[in-house]
């Protein structure tokens, strides 16, 4: 790997412009990192367009569209392929008729620098996802090599979880928490009993 990953889990994430095929539309159109503040942004790095894994994977990701946005949050695919290339492989692949979530071309390896995602041999990034928060700082990294697709239910659930200990200070969610899951507060005083102290 050329670069590994210099930015971490509380970092604020420097802005960076970019050009985007916008399936919806099928434009083109540039837009900033900054153009999202005040939603929770998804920037999901994959291999290459024309694969195998990575339209199984962006499937997934359109049929839970909706619910990543009622979740205020956006959501951009990323890989370094061209526009022109984004737009050829929708036109093309059964797996992704109908989708319509924004394509970002890393063609300058600028995100995929940023964010050390960025494999030198193949000029493709690697398979990583990154949660940022409303304000523009890093709060999730998900790594996961290249012959697995990664679980949209799973990233719905962070973003979730993300939202809820943002908008309620000093609580925190336990394991495979959901909307209306317990929660809880933790102290040196639930030590020890936690599952005693979990808040419904």
């Amino acid at each position: 790997m050329e670069n590994l990953i210099t930015l971490k889990l509380e970092d604020k994430i420097e802005n960076l412009s970019f050009d985007i095929y916008e399936p919806a539309t099928d434009w083109i159109i540039k837009k900033n990192l900054s153009d999202f503040a005040g939603k929770w942004l998804v920037l999901f790095f994959y291999p290459a367009d024309f694969t195998f894994v990575c339209p199984t994977e962006l499937k997934d990701l359109n049929k839970s569209y909706q619910d990543i946005k009622d979740s205020n949050a956006e959501i951009l695919v990323v890989s370094t392929d061209t526009v022109f290339s984004h737009k050829r492989w929708i036109e093309t692949e059964k797996l992704l008729e109908h989708f319509g979530i924004q394509m970002v071309s890393d063609r300058k390896w600028d995100l995929s620098r940023l964010f050390g995602v960025l494999n030198p041999e193949s000029g493709n990034s690697e398979r990583w996802t990154f949660i940022i928060s409303p304000d523009g700082v890093l709060k999730a990294i998900e790594i996961v090599t290249e012959p697995i697709g990664r679980s949209t239910l799973e990233l719905v659930r962070k973003i979730r979880a993300l939202e809820f200990v943002r908008s309620n200070p000093g609580q925190a969610c336990p394991a495979t928490w959901n909307v209306g899951g317990e929660t809880l507060k933790p102290s040196i005083k639930i030590a020890g009993n936690v599952g005693e102290e979990l808040i419904n």
